[in-house]
């Protein structure tokens, strides 16, 4: 989002959240904006398993009785989850697998 100071208005909360945020966090030598790797640091953290991350998502918003895992008719009943989930490649699973 972008905003804009015109008016004497108060700045939103959202903003000063980001600005924080910027220096507390994504600015990391200081120079007051973000270079290429402090880029790449914020899009793609090092500490973080996107995989990991996509699976516990469809794990959590398809596993119905919550047993920590998911049968046949729980993925049915979600498969739009999954079609469009990087977890399977946008759907492509789908495609190549007979079973689905």
């Amino acid at each position: 989002d972008m905003y804009s100071q015109d008016g004497a208005g108060e700045e939103p909360e959202w903003v000063r959240t980001e600005r924080e945020q910027f220096l507390e966090f994504r600015d990391k030598n200081r120079d007051g904006k973000m270079d290429k790797e402090e880029t790449r640091d914020w899009i793609l953290p090092s500490d973080y398993d996107h995989a990991e991350a996509e699976a516990r998502h469809l794990v959590y918003e398809s596993d119905q009785n919550k047993d920590g895992k998911l049968s046949k008719e729980e993925i049915v009943e979600k498969y739009d989850l999954f079609v469009g989930s990087q977890a399977t490649d946008f759907g492509e699973a789908l495609v190549r697998h007979d079973e689905f």
